[in-house]
């Protein structure tokens, strides 16, 4: 249209009318610390990984979790199965830079090793832990080396006493199961903790979550449990994690992936990025592409979410193939390109037309484009 006061006036009001429903009102909760990482309370909300090298293999450990911290993970879970694993735990702490929980089930003796060794997290279940006098000593040991607690209750594993009472794994049984932990810790006068009422199916773990969010107000860290391979269990993931956090529930997640950890830690990153909950490295706005395209859409974004990965920096790129959709988009990102005729793209700056791009350049130049307003961003925040 020809753009006059009264159009320009009409968007910022619809802009400004539709802010509200882009904020997220999060659950209170109260805040822990795990190592220099805080879950709960106003903090943001934390991404976490689990290893899948053997805890004995020191030097393979180390160099998964730092793998994983590199793709933005903020807490890392290391299984530690045996004596063997919580002995090379020590050595392993020392050489990365995240909190480290460790996986504790059934032997309590490899929960007060883990504390001495150094992790930031237990994730232990309480009620399979053994006698009160042995979770007493677990706890005693978490209190005396600052060690925070995860509570994790599965639809896998509820107890057999429950079952029984509702003759399946149910909101209900996930629910009693987390206070029943939750009261063997308060007994023993111990409040730093989170918990986990998880799931393989979507409904039961979402249902538990809103139903444990209305009991207490301890962190919740988030997960579908067995949620399957990367692109099938991203999927479900997305849909059970994304219901809770929509809804102000969650204060740390980890997507549980038949997949590289890696890929666990992209996939939750992208959820928070997508409902506006964390901001971390280069978010893509893109088409799907059609006959209208004048470059190849989906080849480009492919190669550029390869060559940007390295960013950390939060900014927004969109890639249209067209002018039908690309000057609207490009108007709400920091860098957009917008096809164009005779292979002359349009790049956008700041929502402004900046200059044009020949197709066989898009990829080194957008890339350059980014990488500046990488460095711009960061020496702006020094």
């Amino acid at each position: 249209c020809s753009c006059n006061s009264y159009c320009i006036r009409f968007r910022l009001i619809f802009m400004s009318s539709i802010r509200p429903f882009r904020e997220i009102l999060r659950r209170k909760s109260r805040k822990i610390k795990l190592g220099n990482v805080y879950v709960g309370g106003d903090a943001p909300i934390s991404v976490q990984s689990m290893t899948n090298t053997l805890t004995t293999d020191a030097k393979a450990t180390i160099q998964q979790i730092n793998q994983i911290a590199e793709a933005g993970a903020d807490i890392v879970r290391v299984s530690c199965p045996d004596e063997e694993s919580t002995y090379a735990l020590k050595e392993i702490i020392k050489h990365v830079n995240v909190p480290i929980v460790a996986d504790i089930h059934f032997h309590y003796r490899r929960g007060i090793e883990a504390a001495e060794a150094g992790a930031s997290c237990l994730r232990i279940n309480p009620g399979n832990i053994g006698s009160k006098d042995r979770v007493k000593e677990v706890v005693k040991a978490a209190k005396d080396y600052g060690c925070s607690i995860r509570i994790g209750v599965n639809g896998g594993s509820i107890e057999q006493d429950l079952l029984e009472k509702y003759k399946e794994p149910c909101p209900e049984a996930l629910v009693e199961s987390a206070e029943r932990n939750i009261r063997i810790l308060e007994d023993l006068d111990f409040f730093n903790f989170k918990i986990s009422v998880k799931a393989s199916d979507i409904f039961l773990a979402v249902n538990a979550y809103r139903l444990l969010s209305k009991k207490c107000d301890y962190p919740l860290h988030l997960g579908i449990t067995e949620a399957g391979s990367y692109f099938a269990g991203t999927i479900k993931s997305s849909i059970g994690i994304g219901m809770l956090l929509s809804e102000g529930i969650g204060d740390t997640i980890r997507i549980s992936l038949s997949s590289d950890p890696v890929n666990e830690v992209k996939a939750g990153l992208e959820i928070l990025k997508s409902l506006n909950l964390k901001n971390r490295g280069v978010k893509i706005i893109s088409c799907p592409s059609c006959a209208r395209q004048a470059f190849e859409v989906i080849k480009t974004v492919e190669v550029l979410e390869q060559r940007l990965s390295h960013i950390k920096e939060p900014l927004t790129l969109s890639i249209i193939g067209c002018v039908v959709n690309g000057p609207g988009e490009a108007s709400q990102t920091d860098i957009g390109l917008t096809g164009g005729g005779k292979g002359n793209n349009m790049i956008y700056l700041s929502g402004l037309a900046d200059h044009k791009v020949p197709s066989e350049k898009i990829i080194d130049h957008i890339v350059s484009l980014v990488e500046k307003k990488a460095e711009q961003i960061r020496n702006q925040a020094v």
